[in-house]
């Protein structure tokens, strides 16, 4: 931690910072991170607390010194790699204590970051103030006394006085338990044709994930977002758009069944997206026994003579494939084409709810982001992951924000930067790309490299990147449990 400290610290004012980049040219890379040095952090922390116990004679000086630590982040920042550096953080009701935001977004500007990622929808509950509160979601603060508290307005505030943009990082499909707690919304919760739902595949019980059908669902989601807009964050990201991740051999969806298609709106989607009445027959009796027999296509052939080979959404049978071949011959190839339309549609389903989400962001001017894991969408043997996330297929007009999490030994991050690579490969040119990276400063942790041996390995291969973030604070903040923990009052 030492030679962390010495080799990457930087004097972190206006007057020491640009000399000192303007004349060691040479030294660039001792700088690149932007950090404050412990004694540039360590006046300001001392005038914040001279604030916070009333001390108003402290406050110009305070003021003055985060607008120069802002200056300098902004220059530094605009000469070095990345040019955007963010950090996930997540407000506790804690937080709300005197100076308890200020010191977390000193603290964060203290460490080269100038972007926040500012968890707002997450398990559940929603960062609004609770009179204030019109979704169906309970507020993060419901201490008595707090009604008015608005963390999320003040984090954004907080922030841009000191030069940080601040992003509204939101859950998506994943509404949280408190969601299944309301009867008037059992339709609206994703069910596989197990009879389950993701609290019965999570293993912490806490994850509900919705059909991304139903009308009712994209309601809710639809006011929460308005009202996080109006609070003018500097951006949205949108994170969990996909289906749950299960264990063990579910971990792979391999039949109808294991897919989250058995809500009312989105298999009444399914059977819309049928052309002709056998299309319709065929999958009906699909989703319903999970296959389709010889005797099955017999039947519907029976039902409606008047049709040729059953169709939907993106059939078109081959010359040898048409229904004058016996049902045997037809049989498998239906049944496949039927699995790829089940796959095709559920996807389909979380890419529609993702356009509907960041629509009013790109609407009102507010970039909007994607968070996704980079193997979220493999074809896995005869199957595909069962989070079934289509990130390939996500707008470019979105950030792309791939959680490059892979774990490859506490000095390798090879397979970090390998799943980089292949988010850049599948991306189109003019894709903006924001890796998230997961580590802590100057050691390794859980057999994973420190940060900076993860930016090398970035920056090697990657320079054109402008923006990298880092998950999380929470892991960089030795007080973190006690701000989990406190009493506000």
């Amino acid at each position: 931690m030492i030679f962390w400290r010495r080799f990457f610290t930087i004097v972190f004012s206006t007057s020491l910072l640009l000399p000192y980049i303007r004349s060691q040219p040479a030294q660039a890379q001792v700088t690149q991170y932007c950090q404050s040095s412990p004694a540039a952090a360590q006046e300001k922390e001392n005038l914040r607390l001279s604030v916070v116990r009333g001390n108003q004679d402290a406050l110009l000086g305070y003021q003055q010194l985060l607008q120069q630590h802002a200056q300098a982040l902004h220059d530094c920042r605009s000469r070095t790699w990345p040019q955007e550096q963010a950090i996930w953080l997540r407000l506790y009701p804690c937080d709300a204590r005197p100076g308890g935001v200020d010191q977390i977004m000193d603290q964060i500007v203290n460490k080269g970051y100038n972007q926040v990622y500012l968890e707002t929808f997450y398990d559940g509950q929603v960062l609004l103030p609770s009179s204030a509160n019109p979704t169906v979601w309970p507020s993060v603060v419901r201490t008595p006394g707090t009604e008015n508290l608005d963390l999320l307005s003040l984090a954004i505030q907080k922030g841009r006085e000191r030069g940080l943009k601040v992003y509204a990082w939101m859950f998506t499909t994943n509404f949280g338990y408190t969601y299944a707690l309301r009867p008037d919304r059992e339709a609206a919760i994703a069910r596989n044709g197990k009879g389950q739902t993701s609290l019965y595949v999570v293993d912490n019980g806490s994850q509900v994930f919705i059909d991304p059908y139903n009308l009712q669902a994209k309601r809710d989601y639809y006011q929460m977002l308005q009202e996080v807009l109006r609070r003018r964050p500097d951006g949205l990201l949108f994170d969990y758009i996909r289906y749950p991740r299960q264990a063990g051999s579910d971990s792979i969806a391999t039949k109808v069944t294991d897919l989250w298609l058995y809500s009312p709106a989105t298999q009444q989607a399914l059977l819309q997206r049928a052309e002709n009445h056998k299309g319709m027959e065929l999958i009906r009796r699909f989703l319903s026994k999970g296959y389709v027999t010889a005797g099955d296509i017999a039947e519907v052939d029976r039902l409606y003579p008047q049709e040729g080979e059953p169709l939907w959404q993106g059939r078109i049978p081959r010359a040898q494939q048409k229904s004058i071949l016996p049902p045997t011959e037809r049989q498998p190839q239906l049944q496949l084409e039927l699995w790829q339309l089940a796959v095709a549609h559920a996807m389909q389903g979380i890419l529609d709810f993702i356009n509907l989400a960041a629509y009013p962001a790109q609407q009102l001017g507010i970039p909007a982001g994607v968070v996704f894991f980079p193997e979220g969408n493999q074809t896995l043997r005869q199957g595909y992951d069962s989070r079934l996330q289509p990130w390939d297929r996500f707008p470019s007009s979105l950030e792309w924000h791939p959680m490059a999490y892979g774990n490859c030994g506490s000095g390798n991050a090879n397979c970090i930067a390998a799943q980089v690579q292949q988010v850049l490969r599948t991306a189109k040119p003019d894709t903006q790309v924001i890796p998230a990276l997961a580590g802590l400063w100057g050691q390794s942790m859980n057999d994973r490299p420190s940060l900076e041996v993860q930016m090398q390995a970035l920056h090697q291969f990657a320079p054109q990147l402008r923006g990298v973030s880092h998950f999380a604070y929470s892991w960089q903040d030795p007080h973190d449990n006690d701000r989990k923990f406190c009493r506000i009052h």
